[in-house]
């Protein structure tokens, strides 16, 4: 099984190689040269060996062309070794970047389910890490694997043409060392495939730790995560430790058949040279024939335990790779543009997990302009309808309309371009206070985006901080306080103004005299707009023309604030429970 999925691997990675076949060519090529004019010098340094006839003996005018020779050879070498290094690194960090690029628009396109069931981090070291050391060992591939089978096959032919009785010897040798690196090779992908699986788990843990380490220190939770980031530390040790040991074993166990081909060299060209089989300049180009020819194998071994290691890192990102993207939108699609806000659900069931019931026949009908607040005990929905209005999950049956069209047959983009969304969660990225008011609509003048931050009341502490609007936000505004952060998140709605807002506990992590002023920006921008408004503090939705009532995945009750407290309901409960002295 390993074996199959270690071909499949080096047919992609081949694959994505062969985009660049004039630089591969050209490699080969430079390589070519390189390898053929290195071999070349053992004959001329035989030749000029043998221009030494004997003491005061030395055709000096044949060894002085001979030496000319060489050093022009030794400096084309060399620009033919630059070239193919420099072909060699544009190649792989080019096919580095595709696939890099491959496994971030996957990760765009794969559905949110896939994003919420699986370790953020491990993903994260997959596109990160994964792939750095498969740059790494690529590289090594490229620029020793080519230059060593082409040196091994180029030794044997100048071997042959010398002396083909000894070259026999050499080939017979041979197999020892393909038997050794082959044996390495076959231990040590597992090994470098639990060791990148360790690496993978680490950095989730460690990001886990770095992005919750409030609530870890809060619930004194230092202990457990010790153990478990020990333990996985310990895992990576073992990996790394077995993976180490039997690539070590590579260098020495070839050194040791390469020596022993090099004796039978010695030996058998010594006894040619004895009886006049071969010239003492011919045995001295043999011997460095010898040694330039074991030389490759433990280059090549040593570029295996690498390749396994970058084989076993590119495994795991062509996984991600592979994983089944979200459904594409259908070839007619419709382009929502100039949404009124009219949505229905009809007959809408859907669970996260097949075994767990969730929502069930849900029906709903919103006329444009409508505001639609949706309540009810943790866990019973609400966000989940949010999830299912912008399409983020898929409903099992029944269908969500918007202007009368199934929004599986509306493109995603334009359907979530028509809702503003404002969550409980804020995100904000890495860069000025204006860019994150401005994430929705890059092309907003100055005034919009000044405007929208006072709509927001926001305008007043952005004043305050250092630069203004310039002011640079760390990572998710980590250096301005929750509620300013959810003003920012206000404000980049309130600057794109879309036809269909959503509002879940938009309002949760701001001061009461703030909301208040929130809730009026809201009532203004809502106006002749549709809203979904998610909310657990009741007193902020009094004003919805419909209150959904929700329990376990179920409309339980449907009505205006009075109406439904004159029922005295469910939602009557959850009212006075709020307000109960």
């Amino acid at each position: 099984m390993e074996m199959r999925k270690q071909k499949t691997t080096v047919k992609r990675i081949l694959g994505a190689i062969g985009k660049y076949k004039m630089g591969v060519f050209s490699s080969l090529a430079c390589a070519f040269i390189t390898v053929l004019l290195t071999l070349y010098i053992p004959i001329l340094t035989g030749r000029a060996i043998d221009c030494i006839l004997g003491p005061g003996n030395v055709d000096f005018t044949g060894m002085w062309k001979i030496l000319v020779r060489i050093g022009v050879i030794i400096g084309i070498t060399a620009v033919a070794q630059w070239l193919m290094s420099h072909i060699n690194n544009q190649i792989t960090y080019k096919v580095v970047k595709d696939i890099r690029t491959q496994a971030f628009n996957k990760l765009e396109a794969l559905p949110l389910k896939y994003i919420d069931s699986h370790s953020h981090g491990d993903m994260l070291s997959r596109i990160i890490a994964d792939i750095d050391q498969f740059s790494d060992g690529i590289l090594l591939g490229f620029t020793q694997l080519f230059t060593g089978v082409l040196t091994i096959v180029g030794t044997l032919f100048f071997m042959f043409y010398i002396n083909p009785v000894i070259t026999i010897v050499v080939v017979l040798v041979t197999p020892v060392s393909l038997f050794v690196a082959g044996f390495v090779a076959k231990r040590t992908y597992r090994m470098f495939q639990k060791q990148s699986q360790a690496r993978g788990e680490m950095t989730s843990i460690v990001e886990e730790m770095l992005g919750n380490q409030k609530v870890v220190q809060a619930f004194g939770y230092e202990p457990e995560a010790q153990e478990r980031f020990g333990k996985i530390n310990e895992d990576l040790r073992i990996w790394g430790l077995k993976a180490t040991f039997f690539s070590s074993i590579t260098n020495p166990a070839t050194r040791f058949v390469n020596s022993l081909v090099y004796a039978s060299v010695g030996i058998a060209g010594a006894i040619g040279a004895v009886y006049g089989v071969l010239t003492v300049g011919q045995l001295s180009g043999f011997l460095s024939y010898a040694n330039q020819y074991t030389k490759p194998f433990n280059e090549i071994s040593g570029v295996i335990t690498e390749l396994q290691n970058a084989l076993a890192s590119a495994s795991r990102v062509f996984e991600l790779i592979d994983e089944e993207a979200q459904v594409p939108d259908a070839p007619d699609a419709r382009i929502l543009t100039d949404a009124e806000g009219q949505v229905v659900l009809e007959e809408v069931s859907f669970s996260y997990d097949p075994q767990v019931s969730l929502i069930e026949h849900m029906n709903l009908e919103v006329q444009p302009g409508q505001r639609v607040a949706i309540v009810g005990p943790t866990g019973c929905g609400k966000s989940t309808v949010i999830n299912l209005l912008m399409r983020f999950y898929d409903v099992d049956f029944g269908s969500i309309q918007v202007e009368g069209t199934d929004i599986r047959r509306i493109s995603r983009e334009s359907l979530r371009a028509s809702y503003g969304m404002v969550l409980q969660e804020t995100w904000l990225k890495s860069g000025t206070i204006r860019e994150n008011i401005a994430y929705g609509k890059p092309d907003a003048s100055e005034e919009e985006i000044i405007l929208a931050a006072k709509g927001a009341y926001a305008h007043s502490f952005i004043e305050r901080m250092p630069n203004g609007y310039d002011t640079v936000i760390s990572e998710d505004g980590g250096n301005l306080s929750q509620g300013q952060k959810q003003l920012l998140c206000i404000a980049r709605v309130m600057l794109c103004t879309p036809p269909m807002l959503i509002l879940d506990e938009a309002t949760s992590s701001i001061d009461t005299r703030t909301e208040i002023r929130i809730q009026k920006a809201f009532t203004r921008m809502m106006e002749g707009r549709t809203s979904f408004i998610v909310a657990h503090r009741l007193s902020t939705i009094r004003e919805a023309d419909v209150i959904l009532v929700m329990r376990d995945g179920n409309i339980v009750e449907q009505g205006t604030h009075e109406s439904l407290l004159l029922k005295n309901g469910f939602y009557a409960q959850l009212y006075n429970s709020q307000f109960a002295v």
